[in-house]
């Protein structure tokens, strides 16, 4: 009963055979070339892991910035009669996180040494910090104090700025300088942009995860009416979902359709599109370790298949089905890439969580390696060895690990097994039963 209902050639038949054959084939070439297209496979997987948790943290870093300080998710314009109808709308929109509202203007900065620099200014709220909880966690601030007062409020009478740390340096200003600002309202000519500024002091410098922000922007009070004269009033709209960008969209044109709100895609989508572009090349690079393994598992598995040709020969005369025993071979490639794939997502997602201890230990590993190797070969510079900076900056890079990219990695690293396990099975029984039989 048990030899009939193996040879019907089911799921647990298929997986007998083919834990017999893995357990004959256990020594010899064979065994060795499917030991290293596991490790292969392992391998893949972890580094796949690792890669592209790092470049998500990396790009994250500047995504966050940029949405959190600068892009907000939708924008819409605030200058038409029905703007208090917005606010409430906004607030009462299970959609929306928070919202603020702002007006900016590119303008000319000059420090208190004449050094000059383009910016951008921008006019907030006073309670953004405690309103915007996304903005507060993104802004670091360096020295001061992030308090836009409003004029009149702040030191002689004059209105605070914060400045990101790069173009407070490109201006040569500290905390409590104060900085003229020349604006270039829209409506403004220019020469009497220039004839017209407006005197700041310094109250913060900040900084962000992303080098344009803290190279350009500047935050002023919202009621600096003076300074953004004929600048137009927008609505900053967070998301609880980023990806519901498109549904407020549609409500919000159908309900106010002068607010003419726009979507963060549209603002930043040659940024975006850069980024994933990089993220998608990255992959592609990292994905050619599977090809080879796929490769190697294919000509072992073409070997086996020539090695196993009596073995094959006798179960077809059994009885067995033709695609049965294809799927032994098949099943063993799966095995294969289950064994590798596995402790890869593991040990991948292990680095992944202790980033910061993996790279201090590379760090640490490596200087000694280099210091010994000076000792022997040139012991009067090995005092000058010294551990790479870059470790620190790396490890200081926080793993993002989406679950849909870690299942569709670890996925690709056992197909890669299957299928190159599956052309090989096209082999089987390419000869005549007869003929394999007569010769053995």
């Amino acid at each position: 009963m048990g030899a009939c209902v193996k040879i019907k050639g089911g799921l647990s038949w298929i997986y007998y055979v083919a834990k017999r054959f893995s357990l004959v084939d256990r020594k010899g070439a064979g065994s060795l070339s499917f030991k290293l297209s596991t490790l292969g496979i392992c391998f893949g997987v972890m580094t796949l892991i690792i890669v592209i948790s790092v470049m998500n943290g990396f790009q994250r870093e500047f995504i966050d910035a940029i949405m959190e300080v600068s892009s907000f998710h939708v924008r819409a314009e605030a200058n038409f009669e029905r703007k208090d109808e917005l606010k409430k709308f906004l607030k009462e929109n299970p959609r929306v996180l928070c919202f603020q509202e702002f007006i900016e203007s590119e303008c000319l900065a000059v420090g208190p040494n004449g050094k000059q620099a383009a910016a951008l200014v921008r006019g907030l709220e006073s309670d953004v910090f405690e309103s915007d909880k996304g903005f507060a966690k993104e802004i670091r601030i360096l020295r001061g104090d992030f308090d836009l007062a409003a004029d009149g409020a702040a030191a002689d009478g004059k209105a605070s700025v914060a400045l990101g740390s790069t173009l407070a340096r490109s201006l040569g200003a500290r905390v409590g300088d104060t900085v003229s600002l020349y604006a270039l309202g829209s409506n403004k000519p220019l020469l009497q942009a220039f004839n017209e500024k407006k005197d700041f002091v310094v109250a913060a410098i900040f900084m962000t995860g992303y080098a344009d922000i803290n190279q350009t922007f500047a935050y002023v009070n919202i009621n600096c009416a003076d300074f953004f004269a004929g600048c137009e009033h927008s609505f900053g709209i967070k998301l609880k979902k980023s990806s519901s960008d498109s549904a407020l969209l549609h409500e919000i044109e159908k309900v106010f359709p002068q607010a003419k709100a726009k979507s963060w895609q549209e603002y930043n989508r040659s940024f975006f599109g850069a980024l994933r572009v990089e993220k998608n090349m990255l992959m592609l690079l990292v994905l050619l370790i599977f090809v080879v393994v796929a490769i190697n598992i294919f000509n072992s598995m073409r070997r086996i298949v020539f090695e196993r040709r009596f073995e094959i020969s006798t179960l077809s005369a059994l009885g067995g089905k033709i695609s049965s025993i294809k799927n032994i071979f098949v099943m063993r490639g799966f095995l294969t890439g289950l064994r590798g794939a596995v402790p890869g997502l593991l040990l991948g997602m292990f680095f992944c969580v202790n980033i910061k201890s993996v790279f201090a230990l590379l760090s640490k590993a490596i200087f000694w390696l280099q210091y010994l190797a000076l000792l022997v070969v040139s012991p009067k510079d090995a005092a000058a060895v010294a551990q790479n900076p870059m470790f620190a900056v790396y490890g200081n890079i926080p793993a993002r690990m989406y679950a849909g990219e870690i299942f569709f990695i670890t996925l690709f690293g056992i197909l890669s097994a299957v299928i190159s396990s599956w052309l090989a099975s096209r082999e089987v029984l390419n000869a005549a039963i007869s003929e394999v039989l007569h010769d053995e």
